[in-house]
């Protein structure tokens, strides 16, 4: 079995941002992404989950190093200081690594 490191970045914000982020992810070289509800609470209160409006999203996306640094300083530059946003990246072992 092949199997390969790439790089897991997870992204949780707000789930008003999911079509404009997806377009940027995609653009700056993501070749898939897994997109989930989220709810919790954070330094901007509780985010619940139930109501679209105030929900959260997280955002998976598997890729090569390179992309996920392009992504997070891109979504960083961009969305930090106005959107309640984290990042947060962790290096993953693939099978099927020509997927990624």
């Amino acid at each position: 079995m092949t199997q390969a490191t790439r790089t897991l970045l997870t992204v949780i914000t707000e789930a008003a941002l999911e079509t404009v982020l997806i377009r940027e992810i995609e653009r700056l070289g993501a070749n898939g992404y897994t997109i989930t509800d989220a709810r919790g609470k954070g330094g901007r209160g509780v985010r619940h989950a139930g109501w679209e409006a105030n929900g959260n999203i997280r955002i998976e996306v598997v890729c090569n190093a390179a992309t996920a640094e392009a992504i997070s300083a891109y979504l960083q530059a961009h969305y930090y200081d106005n959107y309640a946003m984290i990042l947060f990246t962790h290096d993953i072992a693939v099978l099927r690594p020509e997927k990624f």
